[in-house]
């Protein structure tokens, strides 16, 4: 199968004439479809197509942008099962993780579309007579969005579905480890009704995101993806003055008192570290546990651990998927050799699976490492794969500040039934998103989403705050007095 751009509501290849293979990561020799290696002639020419749409998109009353949405909600509930099935051969992912990513990207567009019967202004009395104040939300133009491959369909619904009904338009770059998905996703888009050039989407690599970033006539970038990246596109952003929001790493804490529910910390932590195969920006990557439940709870941990069924995701009996790629597996490798080097102890897992089913795809055994200390690479560095640290702490206080020794700061969990100890760790973890007697993973798509420090540059998607994002602000004065009125000096008093 031969994929293309989707360029002003047409299909076509790069100018450039070079092409990618998409293989399947569970087993290579299925090839999933060649690609476009676009080029800056490409994003260009996307990009003139979504400031063509523009002029007539932003026209349309915000409400009827919502209802062209909700239908993109309807037709994914009618094509959920397809498009799990290509996310699960795409990306790898066990098929219950894909049918719950485009169930996310339901849920995005119908809470979106009945946003736009609600893009809220504010009015406030003036200060001087007879004068009126009032704000309105306005579209910011040609939006960039550049996602990961992670979450092929809900992540890119988090940026897309709210930049349209704002009355943007959008040239997306997905990543090229998933761009079959964005396909599809245009595809439902397109019979959506969404107007020609309104999304447009270019494949490719870093040369296409950066001649992205850099296109003078693209107002906004919204990028998920590793924090090396966030912040090279964030320095362009800056120099160039456009909006930029960034969705970036995380290393996530999951602390557990010896109070808590143990039968579903062992359930949280199993999932939130080796769900998505620890391929999620809010995996839980680091346990921290308490000295007094810590030799039993891992104990149990490394025993359930061992007894997950690794394997292509197309199997409803699998429970861990592969790695996307070998790039990566590599990576997680030269984690495990650090960590070993830097005397952690090696409980379960540490290797590539190539035996048998394994043998065409990139497979890791769950991986657990015990006496891990804030100075090991594997605490402190984000490695995207089934790896997770164990620390042990004596009190409350100690595990929270262990978790905060951190870079990152997009998720955070605790497990306690003390509940002057869970709000202590509302208060006092440094995070974006905060779970008590949950693992780190499980956002809903109404709330806002995003972190701190190394993970975001303050911004917010998911629920209303994604709006602040895709919209500006106009201050309108109207003056009915019939004289001049000069603000500060009128009002002046003795």
């Amino acid at each position: 199968m031969e994929g293309y751009n989707y360029i002003g509501g047409r299909w076509c290849p790069s100018r450039s004439g070079r092409w990618f293979d998409k293989r399947n990561p569970a087993d290579t020799r299925d090839l999933i479809g060649r690609f476009p290696l676009s080029s800056a002639e490409d994003i260009a020419e996307a990009v003139e197509a979504a400031q063509q749409a523009y002029a007539r998109w932003r026209l349309v009353p915000a409400p009827r942008r919502g209802e062209i949405v909700r239908r993109i909600g309807d037709l994914l509930v009618q094509r959920k099962e397809e498009l799990a099935r290509a996310m699960t051969r795409e990306m790898g992912k066990p098929l219950v993780e894909a049918r719950g990513d485009v169930q996310e990207a339901i849920d995005t567009a119908y809470y979106a579309a009945a946003e736009g019967r609600r893009l809220f202004g504010y009015n406030t009395p003036s200060e001087l007579p007879n004068k009126v104040n009032l704000s309105f939300r306005m579209p910011v133009g040609v939006c960039g969005i550049i996602t990961a491959w992670n979450f092929p369909i809900a992540v890119p619904s988090w940026k897309i579905f709210p930049a349209l009904v704002c009355g943007n338009t959008v040239v997306w770059k997905p990543s090229e480890d998933a761009p079959h998905c964005a396909n599809l996703l245009a595809e439902v888009v397109a019979e959506a009704g969404v107007p020609e050039g309104v999304l447009n989407v270019v494949h490719g690599d870093a040369e296409a995101g950066e001649a992205l970033v850099r296109h003078p006539a693209v107002r906004l970038i919204a990028f998920t993806g590793s924090t090396v990246v966030g912040r090279h596109i964030a320095s362009i952003c800056g120099q160039l003055n456009k909006k930029c929001s960034l969705e970036m790493g995380g290393k996530n804490p999951l602390i557990v008192l010896p109070d808590a529910p143990f039968e579903l910390a062992l359930e949280g932590v199993l999932w939130g570290a080796f769900g998505t195969t620890g391929q999620r920006c809010t995996a839980t990557s680091r346990l921290i546990l308490h000295r007094d439940i810590a030799e039993t709870f891992v104990e149990q941990l490394c025993q359930r651990t061992s007894a997950l069924r690794v394997g292509n995701g197309l199997d409803e009996h699998v429970q861990v998927g592969p790695i996307i790629n070998e790039r990566q597996l590599q990576r997680i490798e030269s984690y495990v050799r650090s960590g070993l080097e830097e005397g952690a102890r090696l409980l379960v897992g540490g290797h590539r699976l190539t035996d048998g089913e394994y043998a065409h795809g990139f497979f890791f055994a769950p991986t657990i490492f015990a006496d891990v200390t804030p100075r090991m690479r594997i605490f402190r560095e984000e490695i995207f794969g089934p790896v997770l640290s164990v620390t042990v702490v004596d009190s409350l206080d100690e595990a929270i500040a262990v978790a905060n020794q951190s870079d990152y700061g997009l998720s955070s969990s605790i497990y306690t039934r003390d509940i002057t100890a869970a709000f202590q760790a509302i208060r006092d973890l440094e995070a974006g998103i905060t779970y008590v007697n949950a693992p780190t993973i499980g956002a809903e798509a109404h709330m806002p989403f995003g972190g701190i420090k190394g993970t975001g540059n303050g911004h917010r998607e998911g629920g209303w705050t994604v709006f602040d994002i895709f919209t500006e602000w106009k201050t309108v004065y109207i003056d009915y007095s019939g004289r001049l009125q000069r603000a500060q000096i009128d009002t002046e008093t003795s």
